[in-house]
């Protein structure tokens, strides 16, 4: 494809180019697991920042995200949540966002990203940047595609939820607490990385660019933070209904726990007396009853049923049993 180069094994450019332009067009470089090739190959290219060039290596994460207004580029770290054997964990973006340019640092473990960036491949001029050949719109784009996803993790922990709640009412409450627990720490994890997005967005939509009028990017970007406020309000319901199911769920296992107690106390209390009978007339004793008559045996037997049952009557009465 003309619009698209394969720098190396790990850098792939896409040229954004409107004929009915005047402009040089909009490159989009997209790095996957930077290592020191690739940050010389940025450092020869393009006047980044030595100290932003070392934080995009593979092997560093950053803590937090990160909006530092450079010269002539703005630098963003991002955190969003990314599947990794079942377990939600963060997935880091790096974007340099220039006049004309923008570059994309991550250790692709966001499929969003991949796939929006093939997607530009095939049909560059679908994209909304195409037009403006604006790196602060294809921002955007890119912003908003990682953002849907999330809600697709949402929407799988929404499913999982439901499951939960089918197997704590269908009595399966020893599977439900494993199931409960991973969903705990899942929501817990998307909750961490996405807390700090509101506000990094809305300092995006103060960003300036001589191809989009600032009113247009401020709409784009208000847009995110209405996402990420949904999304957060998204993350609070589901919270607050895993803390619901859990709470019911224990008190189902403490009620099957308190019925099991119960039962087992009143068959000890039952025979407890018959143990204390049965110990009493194995002493062989010289004028212990019953012993030594020819039906001594049953007639001790039939003492233990009976005190057996009248013990069991008087539960069954009280309704302990």
């Amino acid at each position: 494809m003309p619009n698209y180069k394969k720098i190396s094994d790990r850098v792939e450019e896409l040229k954004i180019d409107n004929p009915r332009n005047n402009n040089t067009g909009l490159r989009w470089i997209n790095i996957v697991n930077a290592g020191k090739q690739e940050i010389n190959y940025l450092r020869k290219n393009y006047n980044f920042d030595l100290m932003h060039l070392r934080s995009i290596a593979a092997s560093v994460l950053a803590q937090r995200p990160l909006v530092f207004k450079a010269e002539g580029y703005l630098f963003l770290i991002l955190h969003f949540p990314a599947i990794k054997d079942g377990k939600i964990v963060s997935g880091e973006v790096d974007f340099f966002v220039g006049h004309n340019f923008l570059v994309t640092v991550h250790n692709n473990n966001l499929p969003a990203l991949g796939r929006f960036f093939d997607y530009g491949k095939k049909d560059p001029n679908s994209l909304l940047s195409f037009s403006s050949e604006s790196s602060a719109v294809l921002l955007y784009e890119i912003l908003g595609r990682l953002i849907d996803d999330c809600y697709r993790l949402l929407d799988n922990n929404s499913v999982e939820i439901n499951k939960v709640e089918d197997l704590i009412f269908s009595g399966d409450q020893k599977t439900a607490v494993e199931k409960i627990l991973l969903l705990r720490r899942n929501i817990i994890n998307i909750r961490k990385i996405m807390q700090n997005h509101k506000n990094i967005l809305k300092e995006l939509t103060t960003m300036n660019s001589s191809l989009v009028d600032k009113t247009a990017i401020k709409k784009y970007y208000d847009s995110l933070v209405d996402d990420s406020k949904r999304l957060w309000e998204t993350l609070d319901n589901q919270k607050e209904m895993i803390e619901v199911l859990n709470n019911t769920n224990e008190s189902l296992l403490n009620d099957q726990m308190n019925s099991i107690m119960k039962t087992l106390t009143v068959f000890s209390v039952i025979l407890y007396p018959l143990t204390l009978l049965a110990g009493v007339f194995g002493m062989n004793a010289v004028y212990m009853p019953f012993v030594k008559h020819e039906n001594g045996f049953w007639m001790i037997l039939g003492v233990m049923v009976t005190c057996g049952l009248v013990m069991f009557m008087f539960f069954k009465k009280k309704r302990w049993i």
